[in-house]
């Protein structure tokens, strides 16, 4: 069993930054792929971005935040981080972390392990 915690959401002003950080626990970091979501009122959970697990080299963003955001972990810590740059006011959602034992995926049903999301509000 995985458990999954965020942190950093917050309010910032358009064009600015936040990191969101999401420290995992109950299993070693190192063999999972991990994703960030993102949902607002009244639409259907979105991917944002996944990165492999150790050793794979991969992530993936969705085309919205390509550029603009970046996911990153560090093993040793057991977290993946989430940095958001240039952010705008369409960006604001709650951010969710996922983990999958499965394969590398940005579709929602792969992951088995969800955080309870941290609110990020970008005002314009």
């Amino acid at each position: 069993q995985v458990q999954v915690v965020e942190s950093g959401g917050g309010l910032v002003q358009a064009g600015g930054s936040l990191r969101l950080s999401c420290a995992a626990s109950g299993r070693t970091l190192r063999s999972l792929t991990m994703g960030w979501f993102r949902q607002t009122p009244g639409k259907e959970r979105e991917f944002v971005s996944a990165i492999g697990w150790r050793g794979s080299n991969t992530n993936h963003y969705a085309e919205s935040v390509k550029g603009r955001f970046t996911i990153s972990r560090d093993d040793y810590k057991n977290t993946v981080y989430l940095q958001m740059n240039s952010l705008k006011p369409e960006d604001t959602a709650v951010y969710y972390c996922a983990a999958t034992e499965l394969v590398f995926s940005d579709r929602e049903f792969q992951y088995q392990y969800w955080g309870q999301g941290t609110q990020v509000t970008v005002s314009s």
